[in-house]
């Protein structure tokens, strides 16, 4: 946990702003936006289904490195004060019986279907890409404006009670001179997915073609360049999807709650 003395002095206003467009309807992956405050994944599970997963991102802490978990029946978090995690983020998606049933703006109304639901922030890369970007290593997803790709792997999960499934990894081509760079940056961070679990060769983590991501939008690929894969929070929506969980909501896929946590507060 963080200790709040970290963060008393920071202006929350960027995140404030971001999350007040959100709540009136804005949408909008948020890689690149209130750069240098920590965003989040999401998900929220009722009651009986929440020891499961604390008990798998306890298993799996490179892909689920949680942040917060809620009380039941909140929708708050120590991680921005105000904020309300049923409209702050961009877009949300719903699940029902390890389908996606929906993608809305606003999950008020899916939320109110249960009492007792468990929200768990996890940690995301997007923290580490502002100093990645201050070493001049490009983050080609930003220069595009488009929404990082992200694929299935075949790395099985340990799995939890109930839970089970593969990684999901997010990928950024990395010129090959900057890998370690890269690397050695991302490291620092092992509160949001930290250094890469794979590097070229996606055929051995079981991806096919790199120009379709099952999550996300693909990305140029230019000479010299390696592509780079970093463990992504993802992951739960993959576990909902093999494990058939009958209710759940998360943030869709690139579209991040954004904190009022500076990014250095998770430096290592």
């Amino acid at each position: 946990m963080i200790a709040l003395e970290h963060i008393r002095h920071v202006n929350a206003e960027p995140p404030r702003n971001a999350r007040e467009r959100y709540r009136a309807g804005s949408v909008e992956p948020t890689s690149g936006i209130a750069s240098g405050f920590t965003q989040a994944n999401m998900i929220v599970l009722p009651r009986d289904w929440a020891f499961d997963f604390l008990l798998y991102a306890q298993r799996n802490p490179k892909a689920c490195p949680v942040l917060d978990v809620s009380d039941p029946g909140s929708h708050s978090t120590l991680l921005a004060p105000g904020a309300d995690l049923r409209t702050d983020l961009p877009l949300y998606r719903i699940w029902r019986n390890g389908k996606l049933a929906e993608e809305t703006a606003d999950a008020t109304a899916a939320w109110a279907e249960y009492p007792d639901l468990v929200s768990f922030l996890i940690g995301c890369s997007f923290t580490f890409e502002t100093p990645m970007i201050e070493a001049g290593i490009e983050i080609r997803h930003m220069t595009d404006k488009s929404n990082v790709p992200m694929y299935l792997t075949n790395k099985a999960c340990r799995p939890a009670g109930r839970l089970h499934g593969n990684m999901v990894v997010s990928m950024r081509p990395i010129l090959a001179s900057r890998v370690a760079d890269a690397a050695t940056i991302s490291g620092r961070f092992p509160a949001v997915h930290g250094a890469p679990v794979h590097v070229g060769t996606p055929e051995e983590i079981g991806i096919k073609d790199l120009s379709k991501p099952e999550f996300g939008d693909p990305v140029r690929i230019e000479p010299g360049e390696v592509p780079v894969f970093w463990a992504c929070g993802v992951t739960p929506q993959a576990a909902v999807m093999a494990s058939s969980v009958p209710f759940a909501i998360t943030h869709a896929p690139g579209h991040m709650f954004i904190t009022d946590i500076p990014d250095f507060a998770y430096h290592a």
